[in-house]
């Protein structure tokens, strides 16, 4: 199999990579992670202009490119970057929109690659832990409608989203993949508050709060209690755009850490010219090609069956979980001191690297859950 990227896709890699360079450097990517918004309206707009959200989508829903390597090309770059804008919610809840939406639904998608639409996967719950069939947000039948009560946690760049793509338990009990439906909420709907604060590795997260929330018949995606698959399919989508973003972010740690090397001078010589510091840059630049061929076989599996598919990104975002904690502690170990202050750029990217691991299921969770897809 050719896992060379087609020339479309370089050339989005290199125009993205160019842009992030000339826009969005250190200094300025600070000042919009830490702003009261969490990321930057222009810079949202920009990347819808370049094609970076379209890329994220197929042809058949309004996009150029939606396969993983696709996927896996544009989060590389902004992992090399660190940058905070909302694009991870943007291909979850895109998924599940093109997987379950009727043709009116998916009309909303084009907003979306337009820039003109913030949208949001909420799935996460307070006591969820990971486990993508634990819904405990009720949704109950009124009239034409549907009545929504419940907390989803830690929603990416919540506060400015204009849409939600939500789960909630239609019917069964809390565990069961059964039961499980999506819909598609306005964040102007009455009954829903949206409370956020500071995310550790920067940008924004939300905690929504749906209490007697109403909302209308046409916003059930796909069929009534079926929509496990669509929510998996996201998921899995979120999963593997997760790991490409780690490995760009190890890849600037990788980058960084070798200058510091050619250039910390210690008893009047390059600490790079100590054969133990080699050594172990030399086992770190093993583990983070391990990682790429993780990425490059989730990417290449996205369209396979699915538990070809499921098994595939477990054993991706495990190895990711592992080799980014081992890259943030060997980078900053081989710094030395200075590797822990804030001024230093290597600080965030390792903060984001050990962050990666905790978002859409550990290191632990998937190994176990790819010794569960092993077994079926």
């Amino acid at each position: 199999m050719n896992f060379e990227h087609t020339e479309d896709r370089r050339m989005l890699a290199d125009s993205l990579n160019r842009f992030i360079a000339e826009q969005y450097g250190f200094e300025a990517r600070n000042r919009i992670a830490q702003s009261k918004e969490g990321f930057s309206q222009a810079i949202w707009q920009q990347f819808a202009e370049l094609g970076v959200i379209g890329a994220l989508f197929s042809e058949a829903d309004g996009g150029f490119g939606g396969a993983g390597f696709d996927v896996a090309v544009v989060f590389e770059e902004l992992g090399r970057g660190l940058v905070v804008e909302p694009l991870l919610g943007a291909v979850m809840a895109g998924e599940a929109i093109a997987v379950a939406g009727n043709d009116a639904q998916k009309a909303k998608l084009a907003d979306i690659i337009g820039g003109t639409t913030v949208a949001a996967f909420a799935h996460d719950e307070p006591e969820s832990h990971y486990e993508l069939s634990r819904v405990q947000t009720r949704a109950e039948r009124s009239g034409d409608g549907w009545v929504l009560d419940g907390v989803k946690a830690v929603v990416q760049q919540g506060e400015q989203a204009s849409l939600f793509v939500v789960s909630a338990r239609t019917s069964g009990s809390t565990d069961d993949e059964a039961g499980i439906s999506l819909f598609l909420v306005p964040a102007n709907t009455p009954g829903l508050k949206v409370r956020g604060c500071p995310a550790i590795d920067g940008g924004r997260v939300a905690e929504l709060t749906f209490d007697n929330t109403k909302i209308g018949g046409d916003a059930l995606l796909g069929a009534e209690g079926q929509g496990f698959d669509a929510l998996e399919r996201a998921i899995g989508r979120g999963v593997l755009a997760l790991c490409a973003e780690a490995l760009g972010a190890m890849e600037s740690a990788k980058v960084a850490t070798l200058e510091y090397l050619r250039t910390r001078k210690q008893f009047g010589v390059f600490i790079g010219s100590f054969q133990a510091l080699q050594h172990r840059m030399a086992d770190l630049l093993l583990e983070i090609e391990q990682a790429r061929s993780a990425v490059i076989n989730a990417a290449a599996a996205m369209d396979a069956d699915r538990v070809t598919r499921e098994r595939a990104l477990s054993a991706a975002k495990f190895s990711i979980g592992r080799i980014g904690t081992l890259v943030a502690q060997e980078s900053i170990q081989m710094h030395g001191g200075i590797g822990m202050t804030w001024e230093l750029p290597l600080a965030h990217f390792a903060k984001r690297l050990v962050m990666i691991d905790h978002q859409l299921g550990d290191e632990d969770h998937h190994l176990q859950r790819y010794i569960a897809l092993s077994r079926a």
